[in-house]
């Protein structure tokens, strides 16, 4: 199962198995989308066929075809670049962040104090993850990047960042995160806050016949953090 942009050749998958080609009935009106540009006035007859399409994993899935041709059988199947994006994506493994936060999980924060938040980068955490899937003459890459990450705080508060955050250092001191942080006002007087990360990831894609697009998808991620408050202790 590809996972980047530039892993080693898999296994050849098998190619597809299809059902017979099938005269729609009835025909759709002229001028539908699914004629593809051709007149049913002038001879053009549409077709119907399922395709099981084999992965190289040995998965596989089913597609509906449609196929304009004539009166005497279909033309060339009229594959949809949007169904072969999404095959292309179906490839890939896309997870959700791979967090970083401060305070660490386990440890303890103080009110007040600058939070953190960021995600170790990657194709698999952040992109960018590349794949292409092919039928029909046509081959479709598709390529996925983070576009966000909205942080629910577990306090009722969320934070949006449109990039991968800053990893904390030691050296920062109390400065606030530069790109993606947070504070908190309330200690997690219930144990800890739950923290839920979720990456909306951009795919867009690009077929060799012209057509191109953007899918999205969303993964999450989770950590349990405790923050306390500082204690005067009196003389």
């Amino acid at each position: 199962m590809g996972n980047g942009g530039g892993g080693g050749k898999g296994p050849k998958p098998k190619p597809p198995e299809c059902t017979p080609a099938e005269k729609v009935d009835p025909q759709p009106e002229a001028g539908s989308d699914v004629w593809k540009g051709q007149d049913p006035a002038k001879g053009a007859v549409l077709y119907v066929r399922t395709c099981r399409y084999f992965m190289a994993d040995g998965s596989s899935t089913m597609i509906t075809e449609t196929l304009v041709g004539g009166p005497g059988g279909p033309a060339a199947p009229a594959i949809d670049p949007e169904v072969l994006a999404q095959r292309a994506v179906d490839q890939m493994v896309l997870r959700g962040p791979q967090i970083g936060i401060t305070p660490k999980p386990g440890g303890m924060g103080l009110v007040g104090m600058p939070v953190y938040l960021w995600t170790q980068t990657g194709p698999e955490t952040y992109g960018p993850n590349v794949a292409s899937a092919s039928a029909g003459g046509i081959t479709v890459t598709a390529t996925a990047k983070v576009a966000r990450i909205v942080w629910q705080m577990g306090d009722g508060k969320t934070v949006t960042c449109t990039t991968p955050g800053t990893p904390y250092q030691a050296s920062f001191g109390a400065r606030p995160s530069p790109d993606c942080g947070y504070r908190y006002t309330k200690a997690s007087t219930a144990g800890s806050y739950h923290v839920v990360a979720t990456s909306t990831w951009a795919i867009d894609w690009q077929a060799s016949s012209g057509q191109g697009g953007q899918l999205t998808q969303t993964r999450q991620s989770s950590v349990d953090i405790r923050v306390g408050e500082l204690q005067a202790v009196g003389s």
